[in-house]
This record gives structure tokens, sequence and C-alpha cells, in this order.
């Protein structure tokens, strides 16, 4: 099979969808893997490096993405919209719910399009896990960077010194993101609560965490009593393929300390927090009721060597298997990529995809 790898071209995106390794991987298997000219420079992969593993270097993206299988990083761009084509299988991070219009050009297109983000495996979602890992405990670091008072925050240091009390940290979400959230700011001393609505995971959070931390049920109540101390507020919510529920409403945030911090990591599904809107790395952050927003959409592309090789290490097999296979038998072997199908031949096949856009759910031959 023709496996196409576009140069990533969202704002300040580094990552690659694939690493010469994976490129060396699927050459050896009997695929033709098309890599774009510059694609891996972010994340420390020169051509060269792609070259010598067996991949053909195209000098702009139509080659990569005229492949049947196109492998990215990020949902496709407006700029890329053209590319989008029936006899075409994309794979990647979509996160449809939050780019409703890409949503509509890929049906239109008659695209076939699997998400990173709801291939399923006995409850898990392991393309997603890494890059939640990465977010979570980006969250801490950049929350308490823009804590400081230079960068607009209230000046609070999250771990405190010997006299003066840490600062407060609230997690919304108890997932893979909330988790490593809450390791890393307790790590730094600050005083943290998950909130959860799972007792069974509260109780895995309490022994697996730090005695720092503690966990409370999430409702309306709990975030009223809680939000006005609340020096860094992390939305790490969840629903696979569905928007993000709205949490926090704008009272609530106004009700928050000035120049405390939201990080908002479920942006990519639209965001848990009324007043969260996307930025980019260029322009991280904002200010809403005085309160300091950052709502990157693409956190992990801020440190592509990570999370270039923490992501490729989990979707190259999926990849193989999809090259050596096509969908449907590859489906048969890795059931996951079922959950994955977002969209097939233009027609949207998640239900909680379709539910999220207000577009009608077609069968999914494969579940």
């Amino acid at each position: 099979m023709n496996i196409g790898i576009p140069k990533e071209i969202k704002t300040r995106e580094n990552r690659v969808a694939c690493t010469p390794a994976g490129v060396r991987h699927l050459v050896s298997a009997g695929h033709r893997v098309v890599v774009e000219r510059g694609a891996g420079d972010g994340s420390g992969f020169s051509d060269e490096k792609y070259r010598l593993a067996g991949a053909v270097i195209a000098s702009g993206p139509e080659e990569p993405w005229r492949c049947e299988l196109v492998v990215k990083v990020k949902e496709p761009v407006e700029r890329e919209y053209g590319f989008l084509r029936s006899d075409q299988m994309l794979f990647t991070f979509l996160h449809l719910a939050g780019v409703p219009e890409l949503a509509r050009r890929l049906v239109e297109a008659g695209t076939t399009a699997i998400a990173y983000e709801t291939v399923e495996v006995s409850g898990r979602l392991p393309l997603l896990a890494p890059m939640s890992e990465i977010a979570g405990k980006m969250s801490i670091i950049m929350g308490g960077y823009f804590l400081s008072r230079h960068q607009g925050g209230e000046g609070k240091l999250l771990g405190g010194v010997p006299g003066v009390l840490p600062g407060r940290v609230l997690i919304l979400g108890g997932g893979t993101a909330g988790m490593n959230a809450a390791r890393s700011a307790a790590g730094l001393g600050a005083d943290v609560t998950v909130m959860e609505t799972s007792q069974e995971r509260m109780r895995e959070l309490e022994s697996q965490l730090p005695s720092q931390v503690h966990t409370i049920y999430s409702n309306e109540q709990h975030l009223d009593e809680l939000l006005p101390e609340t020096d860094l507020l992390v939305g790490a919510v969840l629903l696979p393929g569905a928007s993000a529920p709205r949490l926090v409403t704008r009272s609530m945030v106004a009700s928050m300390k000035r120049g405390a911090v939201v990080v908002d990591i479920a942006i990519d599904q639209g965001g848990c927090i009324e007043t969260s809107r996307p930025t980019t790395h260029d322009e991280p952050v904002y200010i809403e009721e005085g309160v300091v927003h950052y709502c990157v959409t693409n956190m992990p592309g801020a440190y592509p060597g990570t999370s270039t090789e923490a992501l490729t290490g989990v979707t190259l097999p999926y990849v193989r298997r999809l090259a050596d296979l096509g969908l449907e038998s590859a489906a048969v072997l890795m059931p996951g990529l079922v959950g994955g199908l977002n969209i097939l031949n233009g027609k949207v096949v998640h239900p909680a995809v379709a539910a999220s856009l207000g577009m009608e759910c077609h069968e999914n031959p494969f579940a």
C-alpha cells in the first residue's frame, strides 16, 4: 500500500506521524511510504534519515495526500481540505466534535476517517493515552508559568516555600490526563484536589497518588465551594468522540481569584469551561473574567521529541495492519479500529460523534 506522511501545518505543530524507524518497518513489509520534505524536522528527524529508511521524499503535500492511507498527527486544517478524497483512508487525531466544518468536508469528500482518540481496547484509549499523559504533565508546567505576575497571573508559586502555603490546584476529571496533572502538581508541593464521578476511580487515585492529592465528587456545589480558593484549574474531562461537558460556567469562573489560571485540556473536544476558546502556541493565553486561560489545542506539540516517539510507538502497529490488510480485515484482528472509525465512505458511523455534530449516524458494518 502507498502510505503518505504529510508535514503538519497546524500552528507550531512539530510532531510527525511516523519516525524513520517506523518507515523502515513499513518499507520492509513491502509498502511504499511517501514523506513530505521537512515533515520530521521539528521532531529531530532529517529527510536524509527518512531516505535511508526507504521513504520517498516528496517536495510538497500533494504526493503524500494522493496515497491510499494518509497518516497524520493532527486533524486536517482548512488548507488541506482540498486533498480529501473518496478513495482515501485518513488515520489521525480528529476531534470532530470540536471542528464541525472538518466533519462536513470529510462527509462531502466521501473520505474514510479513523480517529486515534476513539480507538478503544478493553475500555482504554491506547492511542490517546500517551498524549493525555503529556498534556496532563504540561498543564501544571504551563499553569505554574502563567501564574507568574509578569505573565498576567496572581504571582503564586504552586509549591510554596516554608512559612507560605502552597497553591491550590483543582483538576476536573481523574482519567489519564487528570492523574498525570495531579501527580505533577503534587510533585511540586501543591495542594491538589481531583473531582471525579466514579467512586472506583477515586479509590484508585487515592491509592496511586501522593497523600496531598485529595478526591471529591464532581458536582456544582463542590465547584462553587472550591473555585474561589483555586489558583490553577485544570479541565481534563473526556467523553470519547463527544463534545466535552461544560462543567464550569462563566459565573463560576468570575468567582475565581483575579490572576488565577485555567488550563483546559478538553479544548480539543470543545472545552469543559464556558469561557474557554481555542488558542495556539503562538498566542497561548487570554484573560476572561480576570482569569488567565490557556487553551492550546495541540499541547503536546510543544515537546515534539517526546510526543512523536510516544505517539508513533502506539500507532505504528495499527498503521501496519491497515496497510497489510485493509480496513475490513484489520478491524477483525484489531477490534479497537471499529471504535476508531468515525466516518466510512463519507458517512458518520460513530454514535457519539454524530450526536455531538447533530448529524445522522449510519450503521458501522464492522461493529
